[in-house]
């Protein structure tokens, strides 16, 4: 039988084993590190962290991950009220921003007064406007030092709201020229057809370093940005995507049999919030703003 342990003991431990776990702490971690307490008095003290904010909650792949709440910085702002107050409503945005409407709803500031105290706060360079490809008149707000989130800039295939669709028809050649020699490689393979399959795979990982020996790109690619590169050259029907035995995935240059549709002409192949497109909703690419942009080139 586990003996009871005092409150503050366990939730003094959980803070403890979080700052041991920056990115996030599981409930498989807390058990085993925690196997003297009784289960409920661990639950007790994880929901009282929680109410009292000093634990976020996040739900991931693997369940739930425990991590502390950073303090918010608005409480070192020398200014008013007004303007910790809105401070705090787009230091809650994140990377992702928050669009001026938004701001005046949760800040229940009139419009003058809210432009006063954005301008302001910029010019402490305590946050930035930042232009949202998706909605190019518009702005989104969010903490001077944060770098924005792909779907606000558009990513590496984004320069100055302007789609680079010839950067991005490079890329596609390149990577498929880098398939296809491999592809060509293992036909001289004299050890089997299932041999010669396996040597005409590339991972994500080895496209990525070749592209980056090449030195095309005046930006950082990254493994993603590579694999929707990669993925249109599948929907081109020059390629195809298998699983590895660790689950890694790999791509093989496949012979086209009829001729391409050029889905890499647009940007919706490399596109960042290509997900939440669709014939029905909040976004279709009648009203997708990446796609008029990609109409008018």
């Amino acid at each position: 039988m586990k003996m009871e342990t005092p409150e503050g003991d366990i939730q003094s431990r959980i803070i403890e084993l979080c700052q041991q776990f920056p990115q996030g702490i599981g409930d498989k971690v807390l058990q085993s590190s925690m196997n003297d307490v009784d289960p409920r008095e661990r639950a007790l003290g994880i929901n009282k962290l929680l109410v009292d904010g000093k634990l976020d909650l996040f739900k991931s792949e693997g369940g739930l991950l425990y991590r502390l709440k950073t303090p918010s910085k608005a409480s070192a702002i020398r200014g008013d009220q007004e303007e910790k107050v809105v401070f705090k409503i787009i230091e809650g945005a994140g990377n992702i921003g928050m669009w001026l409407r938004d701001i005046r709803l949760k800040s229940n500031l009139v419009q003058t007064q809210l432009t006063k105290v954005l301008k302001s706060l910029e010019t402490k360079k305590l946050i930035k406007a930042v232009k949202c490809v998706n909605a190019t008149k518009k702005r989104v707000y969010m903490l001077y030092n944060l770098e924005p989130d792909r779907s606000v800039t558009g990513g590496a295939w984004y320069s100055d709201q302007d789609f680079e669709s010839e950067f991005v028809e490079i890329l596609n050649q390149q990577c498929h020229r880098f398939l296809y020699h491999k592809l060509e490689k293992s036909r001289e393979c004299q050890e089997g057809p299932i041999a010669a399959k396996h040597m005409s795979m590339s991972s994500s990982d080895e496209v990525l370093r070749f592209i980056s020996d090449l030195g095309i790109s005046k930006v950082q690619l990254r493994n993603e940005d590579i694999e929707s590169i990669l993925d249109t050259i599948i929907f081109d029907g020059k390629a195809e995507k298998s699983e590895g035995m660790d689950g890694a995935k790999l791509y093989r240059a496949i012979e086209s049999l009829v001729p391409s549709a050029g889905l890499v002409r647009s940007p919706c192949g490399v596109c960042p919030v290509m997900k939440y497109c669709g014939d029905v909703g909040s976004v279709t690419p009648a009203t997708c703003q990446y796609f008029k942009d990609w109409l008018q080139i």
